[in-house]
């Protein structure tokens, strides 16, 4: 077996679960194979946007057919 593994970073102005959320159902949506998705970084974004925008970096390994 042979897996890739890209970044994503998922945002919410809910929270960090949400941000998570977000990167995670957008990868189910447009990659096959998914495996294991680790979380390395959580942010906030105050600067320039309205309130709090929270972010989760997350790596994404999937399967190569």
């Amino acid at each position: 077996m042979v897996f890739k593994k890209i970044t994503l970073i998922g945002t919410s102005d809910e929270g960090f679960d949400e941000a998570t959320e977000s990167a995670i159902d957008r990868a189910e949506e447009t990659l096959d194979n998914i495996k294991w998705v680790e979380v390395d970084t959580l942010g906030v974004e105050v600067a320039s946007v309205e309130g709090r925008q929270y972010q989760s970096e997350v790596t994404v390994a999937f399967e190569l057919d």
